[in-house]
């Protein structure tokens, strides 16, 4: 996903020429370009309404299922500032070939998977294969576009199909899960694969960072090794307490995490070209866009994660109509899209982005207390001042972000924008799954194991009574989570406030 009105001006060459026959459809290239970013942003929603039907084929424990949700933002995390520099140095459609074929593959072994622990393994090589096609896709679209008008419009027309796909996502599974089993969710990628191939190939022209600099596979490696255990710390701490793993885990993610800025810093001292450029973040607005993207997107995910859950474990839904009974909150984030710049331009970029901040945790405040409500009208409110927060607060975010790269590094920028939207992704699952998970058990105290594990788990294997505790338990965690979310975005719109600077309205309605 990325910004609505991104305004790097183009000063100098970004990408070795376009050729003439496909420099004249750039807008039918763009037509290929959105229709990966959907396949993307379809996948990262539709398996969160797959979890109660795949519970009960595949019988994961708690730590499995979240494993499940959540490897594939992790490896998306780990591997997109790595794929960001690939792309730029190699080929942006090189790689969004190769990538596409992996993301076809990997689906297709998802889907098939017989056991919890190769379900994990695919969606977590699926997740390498997703962290090459989002830099390249907004970098080509850098490429495509060198006026700024017209780049405006085509990157927002991306957006709004980013959107757009997380919005379809619970519709879509809803549809084939009320037809197909589970690992329909997976294999309806394969065809959309074959199209974007085709697409690609015959309407996707080449572009690279032509002085790219060599590739620094140490810093590569610690790039990965800096997210995916704290993360896994994280997760394992909320589960299990303090355990030995998490605590080792935390101290290797810590280290690799200074060991890799340590390195980014010398290679820029040695006139190398560092993974990633570290003089973007001594911009305060690029520290709080960062960090404003990552709380909203943790957020956004972490609802999205138990709100599919309690629909249908719970309240009783089916697939399709938990998926319909979702789609309030990204079609809200839909909607502001083509607001959020010129907003931007009257108020100033800092403030729109906290008072979105603000207006998703207020939304999240309300999901937790009027979940006890009747009807739905409460829980739509709910979501769409939610969604209604993240599309102005993740918009301009990213854009704060793009705005201040030079153009040559199109697709190492784009990483750093996709790694803070794709570990919100991840904590949001981790931290809030976790944190539900914990708040859930302790709510069940003296209930058989199975019971305890999951609110799946009760519903297959417990008694009439131990289910009726089981749903009140996830209720109650549902709604303190909900809280904790709410109050961390609040945080993070005060901060957003203080941190981003604000625009020059001409700069903004000039792009």
């Amino acid at each position: 996903m990325t910004s609505t009105l991104p305004t790097t001006p183009v000063a100098r060459p970004t990408s070795s020429p376009v050729p003439a026959g496909i420099a004249r459809r750039p807008w039918a290239a763009l037509v290929v370009l959105v229709l990966a970013v959907v396949l993307l942003s379809v996948d990262g929603t539709v398996v969160a309404l797959a979890v109660p039907a795949l519970s009960a084929d595949l019988a994961p424990t708690s730590t499995q299922l979240l494993w499940i949700g959540d490897v594939y933002s992790f490896a998306i995390a780990g591997f997109l500032v790595t794929m960001g520099g690939v792309a730029d140095r190699f080929g942006r459609r090189r790689v969004l070939l190769v990538g596409t074929t992996a993301f076809g593959l990997t689906s297709l072994a998802a889907g098939l998977a017989p056991t919890p622990e190769t379900l994990i393994a695919a969606r977590a090589l699926q997740g390498v294969a997703a962290a090459t096609l989002m830099p390249s896709t907004l970098a080509l679209i850098r490429a495509l576009f060198p006026d700024a008008a017209r780049r405006t419009r085509a990157v927002a027309i991306w957006a709004a199909g980013a959107y757009a796909g997380a919005a379809a996502g619970p519709a879509v599974g809803g549809l084939l899960l009320e037809h197909f089993w589970w690992g329909s969710v997976f294999l309806v990628n394969v065809p959309v694969v074959v199209l974007l191939l085709v697409g690609t190939v015959a309407l996707v022209p080449e572009s690279r960072d032509p002085h790219p600099g060599r590739l620094d596979l140490v810093s590569a490696g610690l790039s990965l090794l800096a997210v995916v255990p704290v993360v896994l710390a994280v997760k394992e701490a909320a589960v299990h307490g303090v355990t030995p793993l998490a605590a080792a885990a935390l101290v290797v993610g810590v280290l690799a995490g200074v060991t890799f800025v340590r390195r980014q810093r010398a290679l820029s001292r040695a006139g190398r070209a560092p993974l990633l450029d570290l003089a973007l973040f001594r911009d305060p607005t690029v520290r709080g866009a960062v960090g404003s993207t990552l709380v909203a997107v943790l957020a956004f995910s972490g609802l999205l994660y138990f709100f599919s859950q309690y629909l249908q474990l719970v309240r009783g839904l089916g697939p399709l109509q938990a998926g319909l009974w979702e789609l309030p909150l990204t079609a809200a984030a839909v909607a502001v899209i083509p607001f959020a710049g010129r907003a931007a331009a009257r108020f100033g970029q800092g403030r729109v982005i906290g008072a979105g901040l603000a207006v998703s945790a207020a939304g999240m405040a309300l999901l937790a207390v009027g979940e006890s409500a009747a009807g739905y009208v409460v829980l739509a409110a709910a979501l769409v001042l939610a969604g209604l927060g993240e599309g102005f607060a993740f918009t301009l975010s990213t854009d704060a972000v793009l705005s201040a790269v030079p153009a040559d590094r199109a697709g190492a920028a784009s990483a750093v924008s996709e790694t803070a939207y794709e570990l919100g992704v991840a904590l949001g699952i981790g931290v809030l799954g976790s944190g539900l998970t914990l708040l859930y058990r302790s709510g069940l105290d003296g209930q058989p194991e199975e019971v305890r594990d999951s609110l799946a788990g009760a519903l297959a294997h417990g008694s009439d009574e131990a289910v009726l505790l089981a749903q009140h338990a996830f209720v109650d965690a549902m709604q303190a989570v909900s809280l904790a979310a709410a109050l961390l975005l609040s945080v993070a719109a005060v901060v957003a406030w203080r941190l981003i600077g604000r625009r020059r309205d001409e700069d903004v309605l000039d792009s």
